[in-house]
């Protein structure tokens, strides 16, 4: 999204530590950007949402991947060029949601 991101983090630790992820994601991407624009990138602070255990991680992905389409920058899931994971490749994500890819 040109003004702001969506990401889908998963814990892999007991000391999983979202505040620091956050705070190193939005220095080294900010400065890089800083540096190439001569503006800020990231306003202060971020919002959060933990997922519960009755509540869909694909669902949430879903979310995530269609609000391109519901900005209108996009007509599809996948066409959106800053979409993706490290964990999963949107085809296989479409795959599994039983689309045709």
């Amino acid at each position: 999204m040109p003004d702001h991101v969506h990401l889908l983090v998963y814990g892999t630790s007991l000391s999983a530590d979202l505040p620091s992820l956050v705070t190193h994601f939005k220095k080294v991407t900010g400065f890089e950007y800083s540096q190439r624009f001569k503006r800020r990138l990231w306003q202060p602070g971020y919002h959060d949402r933990i997922l519960r255990d009755d509540e869909s991680t694909e669902a949430t992905a879903r979310y995530i991947l269609e609000n391109p389409i519901r900005a209108g920058l996009t007509r599809q899931i996948g066409e959106y060029p800053y979409a993706g994971s490290d964990l999963y490749d949107v085809r296989a994500v479409l795959t599994a949601w039983g689309k045709q890819v």
